[in-house]
């Protein structure tokens, strides 16, 4: 009725160290199986984690018109010949250069709007300080104690 052959295949690349590509299954189908290439499509072909062995199954038909006719477009696709690339790989094109953004573009301003982060203990998270922040703190530490230290003499 389909005027097609359904195969059943188990494709040994122990020897590759890899993963048998579609077309080269395809090739081998046809050379076992003597037939012609346009008219063998491998529908499915996995290879089970940690083994060497990849397990599918494809259709071989009688003319290429048959195939057309009941092969899925994906499947006609997936086992068209690729054009080969060629050897030689051409040099990347150099990137165009492209000018830096003046540094004030690069300053924002603060947003007025800023709340302080609450920590995952609900607490605010304390900020930085500025080194000016810190030396006022400072000052004022000392003259807080020099005023106690006044108190306690008198």
């Amino acid at each position: 009725m389909l005027k097609r052959d359904e195969v059943i295949f188990e494709v040994d690349h122990s020897e590759e160290g890899e993963t048998s590509s579609r077309s080269e299954i395809r090739q081998k189908l046809a050379d076992v199986l003597k037939t012609k290439l346009e008219l063998t499509f491998v529908e499915k072909a996995e290879t089970k984690t940690g083994t060497m062995t990849a397990k599918g199954e494809a259709n071989v038909y009688e003319t290429v018109d048959q195939a057309n006719l009941i092969e899925r477009e994906h499947i006609i696709q997936r086992n068209q010949l690729k054009p080969e690339q060629p050897a030689e790989v051409e040099a990347p094109e150099q990137p165009a250069e492209v000018e830096a953004p003046e540094p004030d573009s690069l300053m924002e301003e603060p947003s007025e709007n800023l709340e302080p982060k609450e920590a995952e203990s609900g607490e605010p998270e304390p900020e930085e300080e500025s080194k000016s922040e810190a030396s006022q703190r400072e000052e004022l530490t000392e003259n807080k104690t020099k005023g106690e230290a006044e108190k306690l003499e008198a």
